[in-house]
């Protein structure tokens, strides 16, 4: 099982390593981020080959090397961003990187073992924490790069709002829901999925976002087809780059609250208005990807608790959509409540993401 090393120990340990960088005269191998060694997974805007950005969680960057050393320089546009560095697939001691705005040389390792090393850096936050330039990597003197990792089998991509994210998947039971450094989409349930079945995975997430409306000034549908994930942008992601077989959607927690709640939205939507809102929507993913397999999730927060409307919302719009076509590739699969009122922690992300791997391996034959 997966243990995260504390956030305070993590910075201890790049505080340590950064000042042993200071200290000390270090030779070495400058790669650059066009290099055909480097392995990118999800949308990563390489508009400048020399400087490609990272905005969407789970955005990640893995390579094969030599050598002892490894740093890397990133330019934060914020300051707000985190990242998880895992060494030889250690996924139980991550080096977590705080990333500072503007910038700076982040040192992961110093003496590593001779012989051949990976390095997997993912983004732990979101679009709304920033975007992130990948500027360099440093390696020990004479050491290289070598062939890079074999890529997952499968491809999957999921659409959804901070349960998505992962907000507050590693923060304290009781603790800060909205606090950054609890933040970890490497260990949402979307991500845990996707590594149990062997699948590259692009996450399209954005705390707060609905379909109907939203806690900001933009919704799903005017977002999900975006490059860049900071904000309500003009980038376009080429949808002909990379094809899921599998597509989850899940969503309509933050419209449950803003609609019914707190009453945001007026007039309020008619039963009918919410199920052809939401098929609108999965029908606008489906013209993206003709042939992918569509599940129509929800939960595990308090949009699935028992007397609920909302999961009826999307039976209907799913049963509507495969009368209108018998060949439709789709179903619903909902996250049960558990009770916790706050965002899931890592427990039930784990849990969730078990329900999601076998639902995907009974449809999909993986």
């Amino acid at each position: 099982m997966f243990r995260q090393r504390s956030h305070r120990s993590a910075i201890l340990l790049f505080t340590a390593l950064f000042s042993l960088l200071s200290t000390v005269a270090w030779a070495h191998t400058t790669i650059a981020p066009d290099n055909r060694q480097l392995q990118y997974t999800g949308r990563v805007d390489f508009t400048h080959l020399d400087a490609p950005q990272f905005s969407w969680p789970g955005t990640s960057l893995t390579a094969n090397f030599s050598g002892k050393y490894l740093a890397l320089v990133l330019d934060d546009q914020l300051g707000k961003n985190y990242f998880n560095v895992f060494i030889d697939d250690d996924f139980s001691h991550p080096v977590i990187l705080e990333c500072a705005q503007g910038e700076k040389t982040y040192v992961v390792a110093t003496n590593l073992k001779p012989g051949t090393h990976k390095f997997l850096l993912t983004k732990r936050t979101e679009g709304e924490d920033g975007a992130t330039t990948f500027k360099n990597i440093f390696l020990a003197d004479e050491a290289k790069l070598l062939a890079p990792p074999s890529r997952p089998k499968h491809r999957m991509e999921i659409f959804g709002d901070s349960i998505t994210s992962g907000m507050g998947n590693e923060a304290i039971d009781g603790g800060r829901d909205n606090d950054i450094k609890g933040k970890n989409n490497f260990m949402a349930y979307g991500p845990i999925a996707a590594r149990n079945l062997d699948a590259e995975i692009h996450v399209i997430s954005q705390s707060g976002i609905g379909i109907m409306i939203s806690w900001f000034n933009f919704t799903m549908p005017q977002f999900y087809d975006q490059l860049n994930a900071v904000g309500n942008n003009d980038t376009k992601w080429d949808f002909a780059q990379w094809t899921p077989e599998v597509v989850v959607i899940n969503l309509f927690q933050n419209d449950s609250w803003l609609i019914d709640l707190r009453k945001r939205l007026q007039p309020m939507p008619t039963d009918e208005q919410r199920v052809q809102a939401y098929k609108t929507f999965v029908k606008t993913i489906r013209e993206k990807y003709p042939h992918a397999f569509i599940i129509c999730a929800l939960g595990s927060m308090d949009a699935v608790k028992k007397g609920s409307k909302w999961p009826g919302y999307i039976s209907a719009a799913v049963k509507q959509m495969k009368q209108e076509n018998p060949n439709e590739k789709m179903d619903t699969l909902f996250f049960d409540f558990t009770g916790y009122t706050a965002h899931p922690r890592v427990k039930q992300h784990q849990e969730n993401a078990e329900k999601l791997t076998a639902f995907i391996k009974e449809k999909m034959g993986w």
